[in-house]
């Protein structure tokens, strides 16, 4: 296949398929509060926080890792600013003791912390600024949840990068995803291109599935539909998504490798996966092209939706899972094509009403449309251009749905986030 394409589509696997501790709005907080003490070096005596409602919606109702038990917005920046390694990203709350914690707890009881909601046109807009004294920092990040564009310490410009308010902020190389190349590039790309990569991804999505399947956590989605449906294939792929979803979205201190910017994306694209290529036991080279199937599809729905919106990102994971699970039984673009498109006709719409615990309860569904989008065109049966949002071409309902999610969504949103703020 093309080179450029080939490069790019490498880029955007080692871009996206990083490790992320807990829910990643929460900790793209602490991220920001710790990048800005860092920069501020000392502890802050007052605090500022705008966050765009999207932020808000995902922030409110999940446990910040390594907080012991404590959730919202002040907790995660507290926890960023407090014990935070800002050098580590999305892994900047790895790990604290009991010790740091009391501390934490001790700076609250004095520090000022004020909180607010942004005006920005785009869903992901984050500002930490801290005071200590006559020194003050502020940390900007916009888009994603690395996405820093602005550092100051005083009136030191120390990071100043172009960015742009659009709702949508996908870097050059996602232009370049369709269905038809991702295909082509998991047919031809070099195993040792990739294994690194997706073995992590193995690797530590099951390791938090084993902790979902055998802890108490959330509403325990997982063990309960594996208690009431049995262990069939397809029962486990969308059981251990959930139970995945149901210890992250409840505190549970393992990394996840996310896609998209979400750990619940990251499950629902690869867990499925994984899960049929061992019922099947096919080889890891197969497992691994499956994979990056599945991933790249999932980058692809998202890439015209955004990071945050009212269109649960599960939805575009599950047809993601689909598509993959199609690569593992032979499938080839034609076949691929029709269960992506079957998958999005069957669970476009479902919302995000903020990261909880009912997320595992989404995945589950977004699976079980993946997985009926593939068995229609199996069986000789798909959906048609013209029934109801799919248009002829995958990668037009594809364009489609975007815009759906993106543009037509917007006052769902922000009625969302609205009811969320009434009743917290």
């Amino acid at each position: 296949m093309d080179q450029k394409i080939y490069d790019a589509y490498l880029d955007i696997l080692r871009e996206e398929l990083v490790p992320a501790m807990g829910c990643t709005e929460p900790i793209a907080v602490a991220y920001a509060g710790a990048l800005a003490r860092q920069t501020l070096g000392r502890m802050p005596q007052q605090t500022e926080l705008i966050v765009s409602g999207n932020i808000v919606k995902n922030v409110k109702s999940v446990i910040v890792p390594n907080t012991g038990g404590r959730k919202g917005l002040r907790a995660a920046v507290a926890a960023g600013i407090c014990f935070g390694e800002a050098d580590k990203e999305l892994e900047v709350l790895s790990q604290a003791t009991e010790e740091q914690l009391a501390a934490m707890d001790r700076w609250l009881e004095t520090a000022t912390i004020q909180i607010r909601e942004s005006d920005a046109n785009c869903p992901f807009d984050l500002h930490v600024r801290l005071t200590a004294g006559a020194d003050s920092a502020y940390v900007h990040i916009i888009g994603h949840h690395t996405n820093v564009v602005q550092v100051r310490h005083n009136d030191r410009i120390l990071l100043d990068l172009p960015y742009s308010d659009d709702a949508v902020q996908a870097p050059e190389n996602r232009s370049l995803l369709t269905v038809e190349e991702i295909v082509r590039f998991a047919d031809c790309v070099a195993i040792d291109d990739i294994r690194e990569i997706l073995q992590r991804q193995i690797d530590y999505n099951l390791a938090i599935v084993d902790a979902g399947l055998s802890g108490e956590y959330g509403a325990a989605i997982g063990k309960i539909l594996l208690r009431s449906y049995g262990n069939s294939v397809q029962n486990r792929a969308k059981a251990w998504a959930a139970a995945g979803s149901d210890a992250r979205m409840d505190g549970c201190e393992l990394p996840v490798v996310i896609n998209s910017g979400s750990g619940n994306q990251g499950l629902t694209a690869s867990v499925p996966v994984i899960v049929y290529a061992r019922e099947c036991g096919v080889s890891d080279e197969l497992l691994y092209r499956a994979l990056v199937v599945s991933n790249l599809v999932t980058i692809h729905l998202k890439t015209g939706i955004g990071s945050l919106s009212a269109y649960c990102g599960a939805t575009s994971a599950g047809a993601g899972a689909g598509a993959g699970v199609c690569y593992l039984y032979g499938g080839g673009y034609k076949e691929i094509a029709h269960t992506v498109v079957n998958a999005l006709a069957i669970n476009s719409g479902m919302i995000c009403d903020g990261a909880k615990a009912s997320c595992a309860a989404k995945i589950a569904s977004a699976v079980e449309a993946g997985m009926l989008g593939m068995r229609m065109y199996m069986h000789d049966s798909q959906f048609y251009g013209g029934d109801g949002i799919v248009v002829k071409g995958v990668e037009n309902t594809i364009r489609a749905v975007s815009t759906i999610a993106r543009d037509g969504m917007r006052s769902t949103d922000k009625e969302v986030i609205r009811l969320m703020m009434e009743n917290d």
